[in-house]
């Protein structure tokens, strides 16, 4: 895998999908759906749902991808004929050999998405999910800071307060309440849950702050190594 390869990762919620691309080597995805340019991805990775119980939240596998063509559900699933999607488009990924990570890629959260884009150095050297997005070299710049401080965060979580929603970069969970870190002039959340805060230009700056309103909020929710801290209140 190159640095520069694309990376197509996927939501994969059915057990059956995964042994279909295990032993017959292909995936699909709606073309409704699908990345405009699909036919960039080099490799595709599997992100597992609650469907797979104790391995949820977790890419485990991953595989190259050596082709794609269009298809029908029905001919893709044969024995579905009479599925409401049956007559649907799809993309049927051609997949190489699927390839078992050392150390699976866990989220500490559920993660709702149907595919995003990642890059052959990010993909390699992912230690947690988080690892795998951003957005920008800002972004990766504060994530990297974030994590050299030792401060467990989400990125790109999305935040529902009534019937407004936020794209939130960083999510930050502490025990008396949560912070909500943004990039750009997105609007900001403002609750007593959330709090607030547009990230600065000077990373070091930016964690600082961070820092203080984690030691008011009684402390991190979560360990940078993705275990959870026991917590009252």
């Amino acid at each position: 895998m190159d640095a520069d390869d694309a990376i197509l990762v996927v939501l994969m919620n059915n057990p059956r999908d995964l042994e279909i691309a295990r032993r017959e080597h292909w995936y699909r995805i709606p073309v409704k759906h699908a990345p405009e340019q699909i036919s960039r991805a080099r490799y595709v990775a599997f992100f597992l749902t609650s469907a797979f119980r104790a391995d949820k939240w977790t890419i485990r596998e991953y595989a190259p991808v050596q082709g794609n063509e269009l298809a029908r559900r029905s001919d893709l699933l044969p024995e579905e004929a009479e599925h409401p999607r049956a007559g649907n488009a799809y993309y049927k990924l051609q997949l190489g050999q699927v390839i078992a990570l050392p150390r699976p890629i866990a989220s500490r959260i559920k993660r709702r998405f149907v595919w995003f884009w990642t890059t052959g150095e990010k993909f390699s050297r992912a230690v947690e999910f988080n690892d795998l997005l951003g957005a920008s070299g800002a972004d990766d710049a504060l994530w990297n800071a974030l994590k050299a401080q030792g401060i467990a965060a989400e990125r790109q979580v999305t935040v529902q307060e009534g019937r407004a929603r936020y794209r939130v970069d960083f999510w930050i969970a502490c025990a008396r309440g949560d912070i909500a870190l943004m990039l750009g002039k997105d609007a900001l959340p403002k609750n007593k849950k959330w709090r607030g805060v547009r990230a600065g230009v000077r990373d070091a700056q930016t964690v600082a702050q961070v820092r203080g309103m984690i030691d008011e909020l009684g402390g991190l929710k979560f360990f940078s190594t993705g275990q959870r801290r026991e917590h009252s209140g």
